[in-house]
């Protein structure tokens, strides 16, 4: 037998068992050759279709693949290679007879006797390999080879490649037989890896739904970084992870998570985007990915370990917020899929940092209007007087529930002396603090203008001017201005379209027939007060309106009804409790139904 490898092309004619099959082809002895077809191979084909078309799954096919070139060959050394496109190596796929160290080995096209089948895409079979220039030793023991090249489509995808520890082992029959089972072998292979990677992609499009579904409702941003970290591993099987954000200038990106090696870390790390594989990431918009950061001038070495890269910008209404950057120890392990994964992935990424960033952002603003609203608060019942004055012929009592933390109701109490007090009681429009500002710059004014103790209806009209010159869009506010008079036991009562006073009588109760305009609204409005002569066990109520819109869980209100008949039951009870009263039974008829409303209630009996 020679010594040297010969190529399919260069085999004599067949010997042995294998006939040509007959041909009807009248030309066929013009070219031999091209219709020298067997009866075995045909047989032997048709197997073998049989055999890999029954099965889409890759670890079976290459199985089946090996039983069948045992039943044509008997080997004890097996392996078919594949071809990685983006590194130009082949690499064991499947093995019989390899040890584990050969079986990680990673061999360039060109090299060996599998790289050379890989470059000139022809078969060899090799009687002895020691006489074989740059022969890679994977197994002492081995003296002759058979290797043909696997071709799908007129692309290379890998090697089949079998050994024997005997020399002159393969015969041409052999080397015939592996290159009709390596065309076949193709395409089932490429079939195969096909239908593994759409249902690797229709897996992986189900846990990123999956995924971007849990991303979305976690809305603290350190939590939500560390659950990316966990969750990505679902998908690559990283080594090494970092999430990092651009600072408010888009200038530096700053490590908010890393993990390594199993461990969450978070090393404070600036990069500016100037420099870095990370920082070429956020200037060239685009993903990063590299096979050996040791051959890359613009790798900053953060982890001595580090061997392949992966990068991938974050996307979010038009700009970078920042990068998921992963790392491995092996060289060339992110590939392709990889890439498109984590593409798919930061989109939802990025989302969901910039949802948990807005939330922090309204979370803090809550927190700072909460402490605003506290603070306008603690001004607003400093604004109220706390206590109704003393009078000889009249006790008072106030009470205030504000709707929310603060309210646009607003009453006071202003000594006009010789005995009168003015009881003012208003409604501002609107709720929380822009109601509580108005009704702030309203009591300003109202306390400036009773310096000159005006009577209650130029009271009236003294205010509407001068909030029409401090006019606010849709701000408007209605009021009750009563001056009581002690010594005469009357009251002059003016009204700007506020809940008109009640008050009982020997049992029976009435209205102070009061009307107006609120305040703020119309120029150039004139007011009219209305005199009321009270007799000794009288009692008056002034009321806001959230005391009759009171509702309750059946959207029921309140309603004076209701109100007169408690009053009038309690008329010989301290203004205190009379006040009281009023405002318990409110809250019992709303029961669970929040307060939608400021109540207010100032009692006046006549003692």
């Amino acid at each position: 037998m020679p010594s040297d490898p010969i190529t399919l092309r260069e085999q004599p004619e067949f010997e042995g068992d294998y006939r040509p099959v007959p041909s009807n082809n009248p030309h066929a002895h013009l070219d031999p050759q091209n219709v020298r077809v067997e009866a075995t191979d045909i047989a032997y084909l048709a197997q073998l279709s049989d055999a890999l078309s029954t099965t889409l799954d890759l670890e079976t096919l290459l199985t089946r693949t090996s039983e069948l070139v045992r039943a044509i060959i008997d080997y004890r050394i097996f392996a078919i290679l594949l071809l990685n496109d983006r590194t130009h190596e082949l690499r064991m796929r499947f093995q019989i007879g390899h040890t584990a160290e050969v079986q990680k080995m990673r061999i360039p096209v060109g090299k060996g006797v599998v790289g050379q089948v890989a470059q000139t895409r022809q078969p060899l079979l090799i009687n002895d390999i020691s006489s074989v220039e740059g022969y890679i030793p994977a197994n002492q023991d081995v003296r002759s080879e058979l290797a043909v090249p696997l071709i799908a489509k007129n692309r290379l995808i890998g090697v089949l490649d079998i050994e024997s520890e005997k020399a002159n082992y393969f015969r041409q029959e052999h080397l015939h037989l592996l290159t009709l089972t390596a065309s076949r072998i193709a395409q089932a292979i490429e079939n195969a890896r096909l239908y593994t990677r759409v249902s690797r992609q229709a897996q992986t499009l189900t846990v990123l739904n999956e995924i971007s579904a849990e991303l979305t409702s976690i809305l603290d941003l350190d939590a939500l970084l560390a659950r990316i970290g966990q969750l990505l591993r679902r998908l690559i099987d990283y080594q090494m992870f970092s999430i990092m954000l651009l600072d408010d200038k888009g200038e530096t990106l700053i490590t908010r998570y890393a993990w390594r090696f199993g461990y969450a870390h978070a090393p404070l790390r600036r990069i500016p985007i100037t420099s870095g594989l990370v920082g070429a990431a956020v200037r060239e918009w685009r993903p990063i990915n590299v096979p050996d950061v040791r051959k890359d001038s613009r790798y900053l070495e953060m982890n001595p370990e580090t061997r392949s890269e992966l990068i991938v910008p974050l996307f979010h209404k038009g700009r970078i917020i920042g990068v998921l950057d992963l790392e491995h120890t092996r060289a060339g392990f992110f590939n392709e899929e990889h890439e498109r994964t984590l593409t798919t992935m930061g989109a939802q990424v990025a989302i969901a940092i910039e949802n948990a960033r807005l939330y922090q952002a309204v979370k803090r603003q809550e927190q700072q209007l909460e402490r605003d609203i506290a603070m306008a608060r603690e001004v607003q019942l400093r604004l109220l007087p706390p206590t109704a004055p003393e009078h000889a012929h009249a006790d008072m009592a106030v009470r205030f529930l504000p709707a929310r933390t603060i309210g646009g109701d607003l009453y006071d109490f202003v000594d006009y002396g010789m005995g009168r007090t003015a009881i003012v009681l208003g409604d501002v429009s609107g709720k929380a603090a822009p109601a509580a500002l108005f009704a702030a710059l309203v009591s300003g004014i109202m306390r400036s203008a009773a310096l000159h103790q005006p009577e209650p209806a130029q009271m009236l009209t003294q205010l509407n001017d001068a909030l029409q010159e401090r006019r606010l869009e849709s701000q408007y506010v209605t009021m009750l201005f009563a001056l009581w008079d002690d010594e005469t036991r009357t009251l002059q009562v003016a009204n700007s379209g506020a809940v008109q006073p009640i008050f009982c009588r020997e049992g029976q109760s009435l209205k102070v027939r009061a009307e107006g305009l609120p305040l703020g609204l119309f120029p150039n409005v004139a007011y009219e007060a209305i005199p009321v002569t009270t007799l000794p066990g009288d009692v008056v109520i002034f009321i806001s309106d959230g005391i009759l819109d009171a509702e309750n869980e059946q959207g029921e209100m309140y309603g004076e009804e209701q109100l007169t008949g408690l009053l009038c039951s309690l008329r010989e009870q301290p203004a205190a409790r009379i006040a009281d009263a009023i405002l318990a039974d409110v809250t019992r008829f709303q029961g669970s139904k929040d307060r939608f409303d400021d109540e207010t209630i100032i009692v006046l009996r006549v003692r």
